[in-house]
């Protein structure tokens, strides 16, 4: 169970009584998280259970977090479809405890859908989301640099080159390096804040429609482009781990019904969809390889090949947006 930080009874009642959810009645760890630790969390007011999700935040910091919360509150009240921080009786929605930056948050109906159960229609409705996503962000008043992003991927290909097969190792060069071409040459593509790990297991379907969006804590200033290119390397793999362009075409027809893409949009769709697949398994292969070393932690690991094979799959067969 990925559950990092225990949270006492004394703590939760002393969070709860802040807000008017009424007396915690029950408290379970979720499965499944990688950086944050999060929990079900059963209250009884009146008489009347509800439900929430209260999070802890276990590697951003109390400087950090603010973003996030502000950017969920915003989407939220724009009819995004994302989860959010409920405030207490002070208006505040960042709060703390166990010494963590902590939250708490609806608790929506449904549940993740395995990638094989994915369809052409979930795809569809994703990328209708994703751009009411975008669109709603766009006078977002905060900015914020990718925690994985370009000058990571730079540092941390070199830093991991000498324990690498030279394959990988070239590929990851030329991959950085097209990237940086690409900012150079494409100076006007879209950009705002991105969702930055919108995978099929950071949303939620009941009754095969979309609830929420969540996990929005890699969020960031960047290209629209590349986020939709995250969504389409996920969603939209068959089982061998090859692009179902029904389902890609599904996504992007639905995204583009929301907001058009551009002429160089069109241009660098292919190349987007690359540096997409090399930061997934540049961020998987990095643990993998700290462990190797003796520098692991009690993370969860998760199969770095994969995203090589999506990234190799893209490079023989490019799509068109």
């Amino acid at each position: 169970m990925a559950v990092y930080t225990q949270v006492s009874d004394t703590d939760l009642d002393k969070l709860l009584a802040d807000f008017d959810l009424g007396q915690a009645v029950a408290l379970k760890g979720i499965d499944g998280g990688i950086e944050n630790t999060n929990f079900f969390l059963t209250t009884e007011k009146s008489g009347q259970q509800a439900e929430y999700v209260l999070t802890l935040f276990e590697e951003l910091d109390r400087d950090e977090a603010p973003f996030f919360v502000e950017l969920g509150s915003w989407l939220a009240k724009r009819n995004v479809p994302v989860s959010y921080a409920i405030e207490d009786r002070n208006g505040i929605g960042l709060k703390q405890i166990s010494k963590k930056p902590a939250i708490i948050q609806p608790r929506y109906p449904g549940a993740h859908l395995k990638r094989e159960l994915l369809t052409a229609n979930h795809c569809a409705q994703i990328g209708t989301a994703l751009a009411h996503y975008h669109q709603a962000s766009k006078d977002f008043y905060l900015k914020r640099q990718a925690h994985r992003g370009v000058f990571w991927w730079r540092r941390e290909s070199e830093r991991l080159a000498p324990f690498i097969d030279s394959e990988s190792r070239d590929l990851l060069s030329e991959e950085v390096a097209r990237f940086d071409e690409l900012r150079d040459t494409y100076t006007n593509l879209p950009m705002g804040i991105t969702h930055g790990d919108l995978f099929h297991d950071n949303a939620l379907f009941h009754e095969d429609k979309l609830t929420a969006i969540l996990d929005i804590y890699n969020a960031a200033t960047a290209y629209w482009l590349y986020d939709l290119a995250i969504v389409a390397n996920d969603w939209c793999l068959d089982e061998n781990l090859q692009i179902d362009p029904v389902r890609e075409q599904a996504l992007l027809k639905a995204y583009s019904a929301i907001r058009p893409f551009s002429a160089e949009e069109h241009e660098v769709w292919p190349q987007l969809t690359r540096t997409a697949a090399m930061r997934f398994w540049l961020s998987r292969l990095e643990p993998w390889v700290d462990a190797q070393q003796g520098k692991g932690s009690d993370k969860t690991l998760k199969d770095p090949d994969e995203f090589k094979q999506v990234l190799m799959h893209r490079i023989k067969s490019p799509s068109q947006l």
